[in-house]
């Protein structure tokens, strides 16, 4: 599907499979987490822009590059933000909004109960973070209120995602990013991701 980045990388290989077994405890569970989400982080901010400055070495002027867009991050609550610690160790000076939303287990429509954004410009890269892309209610609910904002871009960055969750954002809005470390196979009748790793809140913050 286009727009849908699958990040390849052995490291990411490796912590997926941690964070898929059922068996891994909570300090584990959370190191894998934040090893993967810095390495989806990272592709995701690839072709941010950069100027041309001139620095001086302990020998001699040179040419550098320095970041010119804005960064936002929008963690989508509670469990995105488990995602927002490997991105503030790349970017510790990124802005952060915050995105509570929550799905009605029966009809999987996002109801919305907290919102708080930094300003938005046209220089704004924005980036939401959400673990889990099952049906893409919630993100094409967050989607729908920030795109009128007209930021540079809008991108989006889980560790799984249901193909059926992928096909609604890109149906929606073609032209937003989804970066992610494995396409699954499909969501069940309960709407959960199979295979998946069930609750990544619950297992991130130990509220199992």
């Amino acid at each position: 599907m286009k727009n849908l980045h699958i990040v390849e990388h052995p490291l990411i290989r490796d912590s997926l499979t941690h964070l898929r077994n059922k068996d891994t405890e909570i300090q584990k569970f959370r190191h894998h987490s934040d090893k993967i989400c810095q390495h989806l982080f990272l592709e995701a901010i690839r072709d941010l822009e950069t100027r041309q400055v001139t620095v001086t070495t302990p020998l001699q002027e040179t040419e550098g590059s320095k970041l010119t867009n804005e960064v936002v991050v929008v963690p989508v609550l509670r469990s995105g933000i488990a995602m927002l610690f490997g991105a503030l160790k790349l970017l510790p000076k990124l802005k952060v909004g915050f995105v509570g939303l929550e799905r009605d287990e029966k009809t999987a429509v996002a109801s919305q109960y907290y919102w708080k954004l930094p300003r938005i410009t046209r220089n704004s890269v924005i980036i939401v973070t959400d673990p889990m892309l099952a049906t893409g209610g919630s993100l094409l609910h967050l989607l729908r209120k920030v795109s009128p904002t007209k930021p540079r871009s809008i991108r989006l960055v889980c560790v799984i995602a249901a193909p059926e969750g992928v096909r609604a954002i890109l149906h929606e809005f073609p032209d937003t990013d989804i970066y992610t470390a494995a396409l699954d196979e499909k969501l069940n009748e309960k709407k959960y991701i199979v295979p998946g790793l069930g609750d990544y809140g619950d297992r991130y913050f130990g509220t199992e």
